[in-house]
């Protein structure tokens, strides 16, 4: 079977702040509208165990949030739309200032990361569990105290591996 297809549709930024003196560390709370494109015509997707999180200058910037099974039929789409963030997450200094200086930009490279496990399903037949993990390298368009919907500068395709 042919692996499914993840896309990012949209995104909104509801609190992102950094803290640099002292212990740095990043506080957001951010979500993301993914598209699922199960490809198989015989073949339906049972996924579990998912969890998603966001990356910023390769270091986690939320914790890890998870999200509930999903079935998904042959040659269907699904959107799923989690909130992802909390409380402070730390990271390095220069993380923390390199925040700063791409919201005066305008402009915030992250990665959406969706893991988990997956398993094909056709007819009476069902495959063994993989892992899965998705990778979605974002572009959006944010300037310091700008907070809700944010436009995506670019493509939002993602690479999946299982």
């Amino acid at each position: 079977p042919s692996k499914p297809r993840f896309t990012v549709v949209g995104a909104a930024v509801y609190d992102l702040n950094a803290t640099t003196p002292g212990a740095a560390a990043i506080s957001t709370s951010m979500q993301f509208t993914v598209v699922i494109r199960n490809p198989n015509d015989r073949s339906s997707v049972l996924y579990d165990r998912l969890a998603a999180y966001v990356v910023y200058r390769d270091q986690a910037i939320t914790p890890p949030a998870p999200l509930a099974p999903l079935y998904q039929d042959e040659d269907s789409t699904v959107a799923v739309s989690p909130l992802l963030g909390g409380a402070f997450v730390p990271v390095s200094p220069e993380v923390a200032g390199g925040l700063v200086t791409d919201q005066a930009y305008g402009a915030l490279g992250l990665r959406l990361v969706v893991m988990g496990r997956i398993k094909y399903k056709a007819g009476p037949f069902s495959s063994a569990w993989y892992g899965m993990f998705v990778r979605c390298d974002l572009l959006v368009g944010l300037r310091k105290g700008m907070y809700g919907q944010v436009p995506l500068l670019g493509a939002a395709d993602c690479s999946v591996d299982t």
